[in-house]
């Protein structure tokens, strides 16, 4: 796997236009949704290097990270003439650079990409360390492949165009990367307002993004470490599936805190994380996220969605744990009965 470049832009139109002119192409597409075609091609449309490119815009949202919005990008590369020398940027958030990166990855075996986050979510995971991918029969990225762009360019400027709840949604994220990053950076997270900064977020932003790198680089493929990044996320991807189900779809940071409260109790139960971080972090989480309403008639099918969480194997549910701060234990076998009571927990810690 190739290593991406990742640059933290003060200068979106300087920056891309410079990357551009360094690369090779015969032809050129940008991939947006509804919403970032409106609110952010406009501050790259006067780049040079962009006046030929073709445009494609997709339905914005979640749920139409498909099948029927894949096939919709290629056909439009292939009636366009792309080739494997082609160049598709993938402008949005993480829906886009995920349906955009695994149409890049899939077209003619492969065409060259470019990712520039719009969300703080896209900025810290999803455009960063080279996972692409769909939904599928009601599973969150259920198919999809590893393959890195040639390069990330991250700019701050686009999240002004943001409300609260996508602002908190990537920076749920930004915590899980300092729960398994350093005491230094947990401080720094959990002490920070993301809703009312009294400074600002981009140097915070550049080391989330530093500890992921570091972690893909190790280990590209998720054979190992990279399964640290995983942390929260399965339950948390679980209370996202049933969140759709219910048709009350939860954004993807605002599951994986929920899901991050319930992991952070089975560590505490299974691998000794302290009860004073434990206790620290719910409160943080608290603060911020509203709580996802289930009872107990919910938890058979919050299971059901875990046993398909692709790091599982051999049929058994696998959870990346905490010890600590940084002190990371993959591959945690966790009973039925105590994943129900870290269930009960959050919806306790919630007055649910």
């Amino acid at each position: 796997m190739n290593d991406q470049k990742v640059i933290i832009s003060t200068d979106i139109h300087k920056e891309l236009q410079s990357v551009l002119a360094s690369l090779k192409y015969d032809k050129l597409f940008i991939l947006t949704d509804t919403n970032t075609h409106d609110k952010c091609y406009p501050a790259i449309e006067n780049v040079p290097s962009l006046q030929q490119a073709r445009i494609i815009t997709i339905d914005a949202g979640d749920t139409h990270k498909d099948l029927q919005q894949l096939s919709s990008v290629w056909n439009i590369l292939s009636s366009e003439g792309a080739s494997r020398n082609s160049l598709l940027i993938n402008l949005g958030g993480g829906m886009i650079t995920d349906l955009g990166g695994f149409a890049g990855a899939t077209f003619k075996r492969g065409l060259q990409t470019l990712n520039i986050p719009t969300t703080l979510m896209a900025s810290v995971d999803a455009a960063v360390g080279g996972k692409t991918g769909i939904n599928f029969n009601g599973l969150k990225n259920e198919i999809g492949s590893f393959y890195p762009p040639l390069c990330v360019i991250i700019d701050c400027t686009f999240l002004s165009t943001l409300d609260n709840d996508n602002i908190l949604s990537g920076y749920a994220e930004m915590i899980k990367h300092a729960l398994i990053s350093t005491e230094k950076v947990y401080r720094q997270i959990i002490s920070y307002d993301p809703i009312h900064p009294g400074s600002p977020l981009s140097p915070l932003l550049a080391e989330s993004v530093a500890v992921k790198e570091k972690i893909v680089q190790e280990d590209p493929k998720e054979m190992g470490i990279r399964k640290a990044l995983n942390f929260g996320h399965t339950i948390g991807h679980a209370i996202e599936s049933l969140s759709f189900t219910k048709n009350k779809p939860l954004l993807h940071g605002h599951a994986v805190a929920a899901g991050m409260v319930c992991e952070l109790y089975l560590s505490y139960k299974q691998t000794g994380f302290p009860t004073s971080k434990l206790s620290q972090i719910v409160h943080y989480i608290k603060e911020y996220y509203p709580p996802f309403y289930f009872d107990c008639n919910d938890y058979d099918s919050l299971y059901e969605f875990m046993t398909h969480d692709k790091k599982n194997e051999a049929g058994v549910i696998n959870f990346t744990l905490l010890s600590d701060i940084g002190e990371v234990q993959i591959n945690q076998e966790v009973s039925k009965d105590l994943i129900f009571e870290s269930l009960d927990f959050y919806r306790e810690s919630f007055g649910i």
